[in-house]
């Protein structure tokens, strides 16, 4: 059986018991791993096997805990329906949605988010990054270590230049989740997540 007090390190405490009973109602396994800079966590089928969950773990408690719920959504709608939907079609948001509603209170939220995130469960986007309210509020709960002095790609200005993985860019425009951004000395472009959090050049 799986070892589930993983969640009391990574989940406000009073929703850790919420979680384990996710994890043991739909059956999958469950991974904590070293922090991506693409995604936060992420759902993978495996037909011959039990679906996996993982999840950053550099994220604040709050953040976790969203996160989890995110991909536990997909991990539901792929046990209801299979691929035969969108993956954050209306069958994932209605899910997604239900499932935020026993964390909305305020043994497990504090009450800035618990406001932002019970507007964000009325209509969930795709991403926290693409509903920028819960995305702030989110963020304001990080950690100085964290922080640092970064911030998110989101809130750097268009053409304005910045660091990130010791290499200078140039915003441009946004893509969806996505900012193509210009490599200052290849001037080979890239797509880079709105989310990760960057350094303005000096």
């Amino acid at each position: 059986m799986q070892r589930t007090a993983v969640f009391t390190d990574y989940v406000p405490p009073a929703a850790v018991p919420y979680c384990e009973h996710l994890l043991r109602r739909y059956d999958f396994e469950f991974r904590v791993v070293a922090s991506r800079r693409s995604r936060l966590g992420d759902f993978t089928s495996r037909p011959f096997g039990r679906p996996r969950i993982t999840v950053n773990n550099d994220l604040n408690p709050y953040s976790f805990l969203i996160t989890y719920l995110h991909e536990v959504a997909h991990c539901v709608v792929y046990r209801t329906c299979s691929y035969r939907v969108a993956p954050h079609g209306a069958e994932w948001k209605a899910c997604f949605s239900q499932l935020l509603q026993p964390v909305l209170v305020p043994d497990i939220l504090p009450p800035d988010l618990l406001e932002t995130v019970s507007r964000y469960a009325a209509k969930p986007t795709a991403t926290t990054s693409g509903y920028g309210p819960l995305f702030a509020v989110l963020k304001a709960h990080d950690t100085p270590q964290h922080l640092l002095n970064k911030k998110p790609l989101h809130y750097v200005n268009e053409g304005a230049c910045f660091v990130f993985q010791g290499r200078e860019f140039v915003k441009g425009t946004l893509r969806r989740t996505r900012v193509l951004c210009t490599d200052k000395r290849s001037r080979l472009r890239y797509t880079i997540p709105g989310h990760v959090l960057v350094e303005e050049c000096s």
